[in-house]
């Protein structure tokens, strides 16, 4: 039996058309902003951009034509900063008996006036959400960072964090409600 001349040649595997630069210079916020968050210290993020930057561009070659190269070079960055001397296990530690219970804060309405008073207020629960996340475990930061900060989807987040989805929609629901909690209890007490 012949096989036909098409079934006999195997496709040629088409090169990316786009250079690791033209991949990675968009996502430099994105990835500073994971990174900042992570190090607290400008200079360690900027430090640890850098070393991913330069991991992927080493490792570009091997990056597989057609994959997620946001879940790619976010994975490299969140590994590299857990091997990092100021890594995430060295810093924070998550009781597994640490389970949460509450309410949910419902919105408040959705028109927004620009007023100073507004603009102020504004800021201010800014500067609440990001002290409430301060106070975050390390994995449950990380999940809510990549889900609700650089808007990754769970398969996405499962990919850079090398855990199974389920975990990370778990993870994501309990950091949701601890930043509801520690918002709520910062409201009462004022």
């Amino acid at each position: 039996m012949t096989l036909l001349a098409w079934k006999r040649a195997a496709p040629e595997q088409a090169k990316p058309t786009r250079s690791f630069e033209e991949e990675a210079e968009p996502l430099l916020p994105a990835l500073y902003n994971l990174a900042s968050w992570l190090a607290r210290v400008p200079a360690d993020a900027e430090d640890l951009v850098q070393e991913t930057y330069l991991k992927g561009l080493r490792g570009y070659a091997g990056f597989e034509p057609g994959s997620n190269f946001k879940a790619w070079i976010f994975r490299i960055l969140r590994n590299t900063f857990l091997t990092s001397k100021t890594g995430l296990e060295s810093r924070r530690t998550l009781a597994l008996e640490d389970e949460l219970s509450g309410t949910e804060i419902v919105p408040d309405g959705a028109v927004e006036w620009a007023t100073p008073e507004s603009l102020f207020l504004q800021m201010s629960n800014r500067a609440a959400v990001e002290a409430a996340m301060e106070e975050l475990p390390a994995p449950l930061l990380e999940v809510i960072l990549l889900c609700d900060v650089e808007e990754m989807k769970y398969r996405e987040i499962a990919t850079v964090l090398d855990i199974p989805m389920g975990t990370v929609m778990s993870r994501i629901a309990r950091a949701r409600q601890r930043l509801r909690e520690q918002l709520m209890a910062k409201e009462v007490r004022r």
